[in-house]
């Protein structure tokens, strides 16, 4: 639980592992908040907004973005939560995303392609906890999409 919480917390080194995300740099920090700006790009978008990021350690992780152009709200959501009783190595990820943008076209362009981009975010974590930790000790389950 707290590998993945700090995996997720790691917000000035997302430009390293997120797909889409060309920048993340933090410009606040204290040990429950920060505040950061990025830059997300994928052709033709390649917008920068800034991100408020709530931590609870070691089980919330949650981040809210209102001030950019291209988006009327971004909110990310992660819980992590114990996993199996039986071996303190796993834990239960509740991960949650909103957004709204304020272009039309946008908003139409990225109903087509959400749920690839929620899969690639996903699997962009997962890989970076295997990077820092190694091999998961269990086959990552996904419960519902």
């Amino acid at each position: 639980m707290e590998k993945m919480y700090y995996v997720v917390a790691d917000v000035g080194n997302y430009k390293d592992f997120i797909p889409f995300c060309k920048k993340s740099e933090i410009t606040l920090k204290t040990e429950d908040f920060l505040k950061a700006n990025l830059v997300i790009g994928f052709p033709p978008i390649n917008e920068s907004y800034s991100s408020k990021v709530t931590m609870v350690y070691p089980r919330i992780v949650k981040a809210e973005c209102r001030d950019g152009r291209l988006f009327d709200h971004l909110n990310t959501l992660w819980l992590f939560s114990p996993g199996l009783k039986n071996n303190p190595e796993t834990c239960v990820i509740d991960f949650s995303l909103s957004f709204e943008f304020k272009s039309a076209i946008y908003s139409h362009l990225s109903n087509l392609f959400f749920n690839e981009i929620v899969r690639q975010m996903e699997n962009a974590f997962l890989q970076e906890a295997e990077k820092r930790h190694g091999q998961p000790c269990l086959r990552t389950v996904q419960l519902h999409r």
